[in-house]
Formats: structure tokens, C-alpha cells, sequence
């Protein structure tokens, strides 16, 4: 576990930082050594710059797991950008109550509410890449630089473009499932440090192994 103090994993520079001690929103929930990196803004207001139209009164919520990899200009847009499709206007009546004279309640009647974001484990989010409402990108899976994420991607697979698409599954079918049954990034950190070699070989038995020890 990251200490809580600790926000820069890089001693060389500060562009990079462990988001869950950066993030100070209860309803956003991020991993253990999850980075965001961002070297146009300063990467400690990710909250601010990359989580938009995130409202209290929708209660909705951005789960982040383990070991993610976020790049620069990554945005997760939640339900209020999402204005109603079920009216017969989408002008915002609702939020600007005040001038309709309409009842506080019926704020989120103005957008459609698609649910929350879920980010899996060990997941790679490219350059300015934007994930709307209601999706789950599963473990291991990979986000391309400004694809638009419109749907759900299943786990270690590679989408890309806008709206997102499947591209290529990264492994067989039988070593995705070996690795979602592994679930390394839970594994105690002195054994994640002794099976690096293993995990960046691409070395699924050796890992295996790993986890029989």
C-alpha cells in the first residue's frame, strides 16, 4: 500500500502522481499505485480537470482499480453532460429552476442518467481519451489515445477510435481467464515485486508459479 503521504513516484519530475493520495472525493474510489501523468496541468487536480459534470445530487461514482496507467487529457464524463433525449427539448429546463420557477427535485430530469464509471485493474488509458457514463472497462483492457468510450470493454482487449471499438484481444482467451483468475495486482506487494520480471516477460507460467509458492 502507498503511503498516504507519498504523491510522486518519479523523483525526476512531477508530472506523475499516485492518484488515490491526489483524490480527495469520496465518490471517487482509486487503487493501490494507480498513476495519472499530465504534463500540461498539474496532474494533483485531476479531480477538477478530468472528472466533468460530476455532480453530488446524481450520487454517482468513479471506481478506479489497481495499477492503472491514465495519460494525459483523460476525461470521464458523467451523467449530467448527458442532456435528455426522452423530452421533446434538451435545453435544461430542470437546472435552471430558478427561472422556471420548478421544484429543486426535478434537477436530474434534464439528463439521462447512464450510471457510474468503473475502471478495472492494470488498465492503460491513452492520451485525451474520454470515457462516458454507465461503462465498465474491464481488467488489463486498453483504452487508445482520443478514442471516445461508448461501451463497455471486456477485459484485456484494445479498443480505439470514437466511438471505441474492439481492435484485438492482447491475449488468447484461455490466458485472459488464467490472469483474471490470478488477479495479480492484489497479490502482497513483496510478492508483485518478486514476480516483475515475470509480469513484464509476458511469462505466464512463471507467474503461475508465482502464485503456487
Amino acid at each position: 500500500m502507498i503511503p498516504q503521504w507519498k504523491i510522486y513516484p518519479r523523483s525526476q519530475g512531477h508530472s506523475t502522481v499516485y492518484l488515490q493520495n491526489v483524490v480527495t472525493d469520496p465518490s471517487i474510489t482509486v487503487g493501490d499505485y494507480t498513476i495519472y501523468d499530465d504534463f500540461v496541468h498539474d496532474p494533483r487536480d485531476f479531480q477538477r480537470n478530468n472528472v466533468l459534470y460530476h455532480y453530488p445530487i446524481n450520487q454517482e461514482k468513479l471506481v478506479i482499480g489497481k495499477f492503472c496507467s491514465i495519460a494525459c487529457g483523460a476525461k470521464f464524463i458523467f451523467n449530467s453532460a448527458n442532456h435528455t433525449q426522452r423530452s421533446l427539448s434538451t435545453y435544461i429546463f430542470p437546472v435552471l429552476f430558478e427561472e422556471w420557477d420548478l421544484d429543486v427535485a426535478r434537477i436530474p430530469e434534464a439528463w439521462d442518467n447512464r450510471g457510474d464509471i468503473v475502471v478495472g485493474s492494470d488498465v492503460w488509458i491513452g492520451y485525451e481519451a474520454v470515457i462516458l457514463s454507465g461503462v465498465t472497462i474491464g481488467d488489463g483492457a486498453i483504452v487508445g489515445a482520443r478514442a471516445v468510450v461508448t461501451k463497455d470493454v471486456p477485459p484485456y482487449t484494445i479498443v480505439g477510435g470514437v466511438p471505441a471499438k474492439p481492435i484485438r484481444k492482447r491475449f488468447s482467451e484461455e490466458d485472459i481467464a488464467q490472469l483474471l483468475e490470478l488477479h495479480w495486482w492484489d497479490w502482497p506487494q513483496e510478492k508483485i515485486a518478486a514476480s516483475i520480471n515475470a509480469i513484464q516477460s509476458g511469462n505466464l507460467e512463471e507467474l503461475k508459479r508465482a502464485a503456487a509458492g
